[in-house]
């Protein structure tokens, strides 16, 4: 194997290794003997002149050199991919797989109607999702090189050296209840018809988190009953009678079709959502999901 095909090769094991937890692990995941994995790393600590892991028993830890390096790698092999897949897609439909990172309403919608257009326009992509927490988290897993593509919602445009974003809609949020909770006269409510309820809330650093602050603060007298980790329990957790929610608009759908009762605000409570990705080339994969996704912009 020539010195780039070898170079390549290193930058692969080293990131297995970083994100499979360790030399057996990546081992078995790359399908490789661990005495050459381990021999690939020596020879890349070498050529960089670093330590990369230090050996803690059976055990490896990255080193301040191999935490430095390992997004720097992510983002090469994704341009080295990027880079191949250009060149072989010239006359052929978008193929391949294309990793994005989605907080989880914006997973809701518009990610999964976009899968849903992608398998009618390329059959032949694949979307691998992978959720964050927060919008933070989205861009850091975009701009490290962990997934090409993010997408999420933020009171603020997403920005990052190197990171391109595009506007896609305000996604509203709306307040979600058990059947009959709420004796209104219409389909919103306003903020003052919180006062004295209790919430089932998500855990801090998440845009709903946010707006339920900012509301227990200008309303009062909102209690929180119980804070989810997993947001996909939140709604269940709300038509067990616990408390209520707040939702972003994705998950309408999914709430009224459990039985609850969901309610605009007026006035209306509303977050930007943005797509980002990397500038530079991308795959075809990715370029299929990115032109699906802004297509589909409402």
């Amino acid at each position: 194997m020539d010195g780039e095909g070898m170079e390549r090769r290193q930058l692969e094991y080293f990131v297995a290794i970083v994100e499979y937890g360790g030399f057996t692990a990546a081992a078995k995941a790359l399908h490789v003997a661990q005495p050459s994995l381990s021999r690939a790393i020596g020879k890349l600590e070498h050529e960089l002149g670093v330590t990369l892991f230090h050996r803690v028993g059976r055990h490896a830890v990255l080193s301040a050199a191999g935490e430095a390096l390992a997004g720097r790698a992510r983002l090469v092999l994704r341009d080295l991919d990027a880079l191949r897949a250009a060149a072989g897609a010239i006359g052929d439909g978008a193929a391949g797989r294309v990793d994005v990172a989605a907080t989880s309403s914006s997973g809701l919608e518009p990610v999964t109607n976009v899968i849903a257009e992608l398998a009618e326009r390329h059959p032949g992509v694949m979307v691998s999702t992978s959720a964050a927490v927060s919008a933070a988290e989205v861009i850091a897993m975009v701009a490290q090189g962990r997934c090409e593509v993010g997408v999420c919602g933020s009171a603020e445009r997403p920005s990052g050296r190197g990171l391109v974003t595009h506007h896609l809609r305000d996604e509203e949020f709306l307040l979600v209840v058990p059947p009959g909770t709420l004796d209104v006269p219409g389909p919103s409510v306003s903020p003052e018809v919180l006062r004295g309820m209790r919430f089932v809330v998500t855990k801090p650093a998440t845009a709903v988190r946010a707006l339920f602050d900012r509301l227990a603060a200008t309303v009062g007298d909102l209690t929180i009953a119980a804070e989810a980790g997993d947001r996909s329990v939140v709604l269940p957790m709300v038509l067990k009678g616990i408390g209520a929610g707040l939702m972003p608009d994705g998950w309408t759908d999914l709430a009224v079709r459990a039985g609850a009762d969901v309610y605009r605000f007026d006035p209306p409570e509303r977050l930007p959502q943005w797509l980002v990705h990397r500038q530079g080339p991308v795959t075809a994969a990715t370029r299929a999901f990115i032109d699906t996704t802004l297509d589909a912009r409402s």
